[in-house]
């Protein structure tokens, strides 16, 4: 064990010795102090390492959002082991992916029909632990001594899907070190003081929440967790927990007006960015760094969350505004050599919160490491001020709400069907949710099938909020070499909208 080393177990030990009194999770009925919530990571690391898991293992959660996610992270932290929390809307075949992708030696779930058609489906072999009474006397049945594991801070302990460039997801794996550095910058840019309490009601298998029950947990903060979000619901954890930050943005904003449109619930504890007279007037607007800029910047779950911050570029000439200080950022041509300023390239990027690449993807990990920088995918300007600007994917991506839809996986799912020939998805605007999919399908001779149908069965194979909500029959799918002519469909079918554009 190196004197300079850190790891999120350390973390852990250190707030159970120096926060004894300070309370870690509130889940429903459940509360646990520091130091509780560390016994509890010890007997659930030695569960699962007397069940065979041993360094660089999976453990994968199927569920909801609960404070048993923090606790299966902490106790994969201590055992030099990954964990990876799946969304839990997907589909059979999505979830049976996942099993049989990541081949975990531990899966704990939340029963559902999708979770048994997976498990049913998947070739994986794990040993499986009911969420609820089966997973606590898993816990119990546990000695509470640390474990007595070397773990370095540089070993991957998350696993975040992510980025279905093919039509299928892969896993970005992150390390202690990139974690812990992400969360140190988010305590600084969110202004994170003692005493800082989050709501989790964004999924936990999504890196924009997951960003920031972390940082909440390096600062020794308390982490709220309901299971998904519910407006009612979250303002009243707001009043009760006194929480000063949540995973919101606009339409969940809106929702949450409505629901408190009586001033039924206080909601002053919370500090967040301005939206509306009627949000403002109930909340307490924050100046910090990260709400005053509207939360803005680039990112992207292979750097951790957030790559650049609005709050370090305010009022510059660049969207995104600049980098983490953790982080180095240039803009690269496709031979690698940087563009100067005002000219569009690849953001790539290297530091300490950045990604150890994906599961079990060498080839990928190849080519997205070239040179020595992590290519993002996406393309950027770096303004004569050195702001960034971020202008879009290189590969394609719909923005839903707070959600990336990418194309090919939409597309995989409408070929599926026995009457589509051929098919292409692109991104409609929307005033509401940013943008919406729209399908674009030529069916095979002779076969007829209305839309209605087309959209049912896509939700039947991926998860419900990457269905089409409009669908356009066509004789052809224009094409740029063997890919669609995005452009082209968009232009015929109004497509627009795009992040960044």
């Amino acid at each position: 064990m190196s004197v300079h080393g850190l790891t999120l177990g350390d973390v852990l030990g250190e707030h159970r010795r120096g926060r004894p009194l300070g309370v870690a999770a509130v889940d429903a009925h459940v509360r646990l102090t520091y130091p509780q919530l560390d016994e509890r990571v010890n007997r659930l690391a030695n569960a699962l390492a007397r069940d065979g898991l041993a360094p660089g293992d999976r453990v994968l959660w199927l569920g909801r959002n609960s404070f048993r996610v923090l606790e299966l992270l902490l106790a994969g932290a201590r055992l030099g082991a990954i964990f990876s929390p799946a969304n839990w809307r997907q589909s059979a075949d999505e979830l049976a992916f996942v099993l049989d992708d990541l081949t975990p030696e531990v899966v704990v779930f939340e029963e559902s029909a999708s979770v048994d058609e997976a498990r049913a489906r998947s070739s994986a072999t794990a040993r499986w632990v009911r969420s609820g009474e089966e997973y606590e006397a898993y816990v119990r049945g546990a000695p509470a001594a640390e474990p007595a594991v070397d773990v370095s801070p540089a070993d991957p302990v998350l696993a975040l899907y992510t980025a279905a460039f093919d039509g299928r997801p892969v896993a970005a794996l992150l390390s202690h070190s990139a974690l812990i550095a992400h969360a140190m910058t988010m305590l600084h840019i969110r202004q994170m003081e003692d005493g800082f309490t989050f709501l989790d009601c964004g999924p936990l298998f999504h890196v924009g929440t997951m960003m920031f029950c972390l940082a909440t947990f390096q600062i020794g903060g308390t982490n709220v967790f309901t299971p998904a979000y519910e407006p009612k619901e979250v303002c009243r954890l707001i009043e009760a927990e006194r929480c000063a930050q949540a995973f919101l943005f606009g339409p969940m904003i809106d929702q949450l007006v409505e629901a408190n449109s009586g001033g039924t619930y206080d909601l002053s504890s919370l500090r967040f960015v301005s939206h509306s007279p009627e949000w403002d007037a109930m909340i307490t607007v924050d100046d910090s760094p990260w709400c005053a800029s509207k939360m803005g910047g680039y990112g992207q779950t292979e750097a951790g969350g957030m790559l650049t911050f609005l709050g370090l570029g305010r009022g510059g000439q660049g969207h995104a505004g600049r980098p983490s200080p953790l982080v180095h950022v240039r803009i690269l041509d496709a031979a690698g050599a940087e563009l100067p300023p005002g000219e569009t390239g690849e953001i790539c990027a290297r530091g300490q919160s950045l990604f150890s690449g994906y599961w079990n993807r060498p080839e990928l990990n190849e080519a997205k490491a070239a040179g020595g920088w992590h290519h993002t995918g996406d393309l950027g300007r770096r303004e004569a001020d050195g702001t960034l600007t971020f202008i879009g994917p290189k590969l394609r991506m719909i923005k839903s709400a707070s959600e990336n839809i990418y194309p090919a996986e939409v597309e995989r799912a409408l070929r599926s069907h026995g009457a589509v020939a051929d098919a292409a998805v692109i991104g409609v605007p929307d005033p509401r949710w940013g943008q919406n999919v729209k399908a674009i399908i030529v069916l095979r001779e002779g076969a007829s099938t209305p839309a209605e149908e087309i959209i049912e069965h896509v939700r039947s194979e991926i998860a419900s909020y990457k269905k089409p909500r409009h669908v356009e029959f066509a004789e052809s799918i224009p094409k740029k070499g063997h890919v669609p002519d995005y452009d082209a469909l968009d232009a015929a079918y109004g497509g627009g909208g795009y992040p960044g554009a």
